[in-house]
């Protein structure tokens, strides 16, 4: 993409370019899961889909290029659906774009206690200082994470955060996908 910035190395180039793909369709969206496949092995191997995803001829060898999946499935919690997949061995990364609900540290003390997470999720969404925010996390199969963070309040390429554990939560769950 070409407003992505450049990364210090692939992983993170693949998730800032998921989020500014997914950023361009605007908030309120459902979950987004990509394969991350080697750029080279797939010119190699399937020419003719690298051509239909623009990848061309290219010079750069070490990329990754995400290849966006099947609708993730609404009704089911997302650790569940995630724990139903198995990537096959070209795949050699996974990301997952999904927005949720945050509080700042400061509002963790004034949860209340015993609430069901229906309860837990509209006192959340209720909550003055709540931030929307879209997380953008990709793994590898050697462990390696990358995460991107964006705030709804400050939707800006130039305002996103980036960080290997800044989701560790997912990042597990996505590392969970490569465990035969």
């Amino acid at each position: 993409m070409s407003n992505t910035p450049m990364a210090a190395n692939p992983l993170t180039r693949a998730v800032l370019e998921i989020d500014e793909y997914v950023s361009g369709l605007g908030w309120d969206q459902s979950a987004r899961l990509f394969a991350l496949v080697d750029t080279a092995r797939l010119r190699a191997e399937q020419p003719s889909l690298a051509d239909r995803l623009g990848l061309g001829d290219e010079s750069e060898t070490s990329g990754l290029t995400p290849i966006e999946q099947d609708e993730v499935p609404t009704g089911k919690p997302l650790d569940e659906f995630l724990a139903t997949i198995a990537w096959p061995d070209a795949v050699v990364g996974c990301a997952l774009a999904v927005e949720r609900l945050m509080l700042p540290p400061s509002a963790e003390a004034q949860v209340p206690q015993g609430l069901s997470e229906a309860a837990l999720t509209k006192w959340v969404a209720e909550h003055p200082d709540r931030q929307e925010v879209r997380m953008t996390v990709g793994v590898l199969r050697d462990g390696t994470r990358e995460s991107a963070l964006r705030l709804r309040e400050k939707d800006s390429p130039t305002e996103v955060l980036t960080g290997s554990d800044l989701v560790p939560g997912l990042a597990e769950a996505l590392a969970a996908t490569f465990e035969e």
